[in-house]
């Protein structure tokens, strides 16, 4: 009679089956305003439940308004209960789309470290030791700022690798960089001035965080040395210039001497912040990590640091290190967002800091990726010759090509993605569209010396296709 049917072996309670069933005909209509309902004896009679069963789920009808009752008389459904039903549409998508679950031949992805080589089990340990290490207190809420031996030992090693001297009480830690940017975004965004400087071609991710939070980009457009400081505006509405000075994302040149005293100068002159986002000069094959922008003012540069490149992407620790104006906004804005990065990778981090893991972890890795580069950069001259030259400093988990005389659009992706080659043309990095056409990134750290060979000869089948 009721149109209810209950299913014994379910994992749902059957009272919560019954409230289910009764609150879906009540949001459809089928049960109206002012209907009565049976008595608790009648229903669990006809359904052969216990009498408890009913009467739990008519409870939980009244306590969310759904049913009325009173005293010696029979539940009545509530008024104004019945809902439109709406379809939802599938997003359309267009013929030349792979599906995300396809399987890729060849997979140039930019920025992913190889983490087969990641020692996972000495990681397990460390955060299982970590965390009985932990006081109590260190389980509770711990502030914006992190964890403060986790701070101590990011400033020590920055010292020994980089020669920065920073006082951990000026280091921040975040979820990673685009966290980072987030809260600056906000932060800045206070500055009254909604104009944000941005090299060109740039980190597209990093490019909608700023958009997303409605400032207006203007871009600064990138050579092979770096972003072009003889472009920066005379008079900017700016609040800050967004580089990547030790590795530019995506060209890979490093900002020579000239233009880093240049960009300090100017952001003096304009009374603007310079963020510098150093994601992954650790992987340097040609000599020692490039000194970081922060090191020649400090009170200008808000510097942007990550773990994801070199440990693994789902750490989601980097930190930031912010000229003091700021960091009591700073502490505002993270408390009121997420509090706090959890404890237990923070002390673990610090521990592999500590004990120089970390260390002897890179300098491991980097041995890996310089091999890796150089079979790459072996396999392009034996299959293209010399029609191609590289960009960009012999660095990072990938490397720009230039194809004088090609043009990859978006056609061209679609085409590689038929033929299963995921790989990113500079252009789709750039804010003018038509300056990089001829260019291409290929990332290279996650791929085994096979791998690579094999993605590059279907690259060039893919190409003598086109």
């Amino acid at each position: 009679m009721w149109g209810i049917t209950l299913a014994r072996n379910s994992e749902i309670t059957l009272a919560r089956q019954l409230y289910q069933s009764l609150q879906e005909q009540m949001l459809q209509g089928r049960l109206q305003s002012g209907d009565k309902l049976p008595s608790t004896r009648e229903l669990a009679k006809e359904l052969t439940v216990s009498r408890n069963t009913v009467y739990e789920a008519y409870e939980m009808l009244a306590a969310e308004g759904y049913i009325v009752s009173r005293q010696g008389s029979p539940a009545r459904v509530a008024d104004n209960l019945a809902l439109e039903t709406i379809q939802l549409s599938s997003p359309k998508r267009s013929a030349d789309t792979v599906p995300d679950s396809v399987h890729y031949l060849a997979d140039f992805r930019t920025g992913l470290p190889d983490l087969r080589q990641f020692p996972r089990y000495r990681w397990l340990q460390q955060v299982h030791q970590a965390s009985e290490n932990l006081p109590p207190g260190q389980w509770s809420y711990t502030g914006p700022e992190g964890l403060t031996v986790l701070r101590e030992q990011i400033a020590a090693w920055l010292l020994r690798s980089k020669g920065m001297t920073v006082d951990p009480q000026d280091l921040f830690i975040t979820a990673g960089a685009t966290h980072a940017l987030h809260i600056l975004a906000g932060l800045l965004a206070t500055q009254k001035k909604p104009e944000i400087l941005v090299e060109d071609p740039c980190h597209l991710g990093m490019l909608r965080v700023l958009q997303q939070n409605n400032f207006q980009i203007r871009p600064v457009p990138v050579d092979e040395q770096g972003l072009n400081t003889a472009f920066l505006p005379k008079e900017a509405q700016a609040c800050a210039v967004y580089v990547t000075p030790s590795h530019q994302f995506p060209l890979g040149s490093i900002l020579p001497a000239g233009r880093r005293t240049a960009l300090i100068t100017y952001a003096r002159e304009q009374g603007l912040y310079l963020i510098e986002d150093d994601y992954d000069s650790e992987f340097r094959y040609t000599g020692s990590p490039i000194t970081p922008l922060y090191s020649l003012d400090p009170q200008r540069v808000i510097y942007v640091g990550t773990f994801s490149k070199i440990l693994f992407p789902a750490l989601r620790i980097g930190y930031v290190i912010l000229p003091r104006p700021l960091q009591a906004a700073w502490r505002r804005l993270r408390l009121y967002t997420d509090v706090q990065n959890p404890p237990f990778e923070q002390a673990a981090l610090a521990d592999f800091l500590s004990t120089r893991k970390l260390e002897r972890h890179i300098q491991s890795m980097r041995r890996l990726y310089g091999q890796r580069r150089q079979i790459l950069l072996q396999t392009l001259t034996e299959t293209f010759g010399s029609d191609w030259q590289v960009w960009g400093d012999a660095a990072g988990l990938h490397v720009a090509l230039a194809f004088p005389g090609s043009c990859f659009d978006r056609n061209f992706i679609s085409h590689c993605q038929k033929h299963c080659i995921r790989i990113t043309p500079v252009d789709e990095h750039s804010i003018i569209k038509g300056r990089h056409l001829e260019k291409l990134l290929l990332g290279y750290g996650h791929l085994e010396p096979q791998e690579i060979r094999q993605g590059i000869a279907l690259l060039a089948q893919c190409l003598e296709r086109k």
